[in-house]
């Protein structure tokens, strides 16, 4: 279903801003709820692994799976929408809670950079166009592989919050942008839960099974020696996003940098697995994750 860039292309991603310059985000909804069997249908390979995710993972029944693989996809095109209705100007219409903001602005305060990671649970984007400060720069690593339209509304949108994008690249020019935002005491943020490409991963339980987690949020953190902050950004009804931000800490007691990332990467999974387990429809891995 999803392959790393929103589908529709330039032209239908922008009849979707215009549709909704004009028109009620349930009507959006609506169409979204029949569309969905077809993605379902159509996109075997990411319901299938929606599907075992539900059947192995959470021990479900095979029609509550499929009932729960469903509500999945369901959830992920709302908030492909609500991006777009953000596009199109409806901010307005959202409503966010913080849970532990003051695990990040306590770090603002700070002359030392940060690093923030996400997932690709709820809608961890939304979140930068709803948070806004003017202390640091929010350093974002995404690819750049989305149409020009989606490209622009995002950039416009995240600049205006004092976040700043960042490319990831085949020549690893991003890695350097990342070290330099960190020198001069910004923050960075990047994605925690898949691989992209790298091997440097740690082998971790999650959700009764075993999984590869990359290190490089954390072996940058660990270089660094900055703290590290997980966001989740929660869809929790039809206007209404629930943030979390947690401590990502270490206890202190390891002998070497690779023991800190470790216990670093431990401590995010077990945060990301109890976040999950609240959220089950809001995991959007549409791969087989698990070895």
């Amino acid at each position: 279903m999803w392959a790393g860039n929103t589908g529709g292309g330039t032209v239908g991603q922008r009849l979707l801003i215009i549709f909704f310059r004009w028109f009620n985000l349930r009507l959006g909804y609506a169409v979204m709820a029949v569309v969905v069997p077809f993605y379902m249908l159509f996109a075997r390979k990411g319901y299938l692994a929606i599907y075992h995710y539900f059947r192995r993972h959470f021990d479900y029944l095979k029609w509550k799976s499929f009932l729960k693989t469903y509500q999945n996809h369901f959830f992920f095109g709302k908030i492909i929408l609500d991006r777009f209705a953000v596009f199109a100007g409806k901010k307005q219409l959202f409503n966010i809670e913080i849970i532990g903001n003051e695990y990040f602005t306590e770090l603002l305060n700070k002359d030392k950079g940060f690093v923030i990671i996400g997932s690709h649970v709820g809608n961890f984007e939304i979140a930068g166009y709803f948070l806004s400060q003017n202390k640091k720069t929010i350093n974002a690593m995404i690819y750049g592989g989305e149409t020009q339209t989606v490209q622009q509304n995002r950039s416009k949108l995240l600049s205006n919050n004092n976040i700043n994008l960042i490319s990831v690249k085949s020549d690893m020019s991003h890695l350097f942008a990342a070290n330099t935002a960190l020198q001069k005491g910004e923050i960075v943020s990047m994605p925690a839960d898949r691989l992209f490409g790298s091997t440097k991963a740690v082998e971790c339980d999650f959700l009764q099974g075993r999984a590869d987690f990359p290190i490089g949020a954390f072996a940058l953190a660990a270089g660094f020696d900055v703290e590290v902050r997980a966001i989740f950004c929660i869809k929790i009804s039809s206007k209404k996003y629930k943030i979390y931000v947690i401590p990502i800490g270490s206890s202190g007691s390891f002998a070497t940098k690779k023991e800190k990332i470790n216990e670093m990467v431990f401590s995010y999974v077990k945060e990301l697995e109890n976040i999950v387990k609240q959220y089950p429809e809001q995991w959007f891995n549409f791969y087989e994750f698990w070895k």
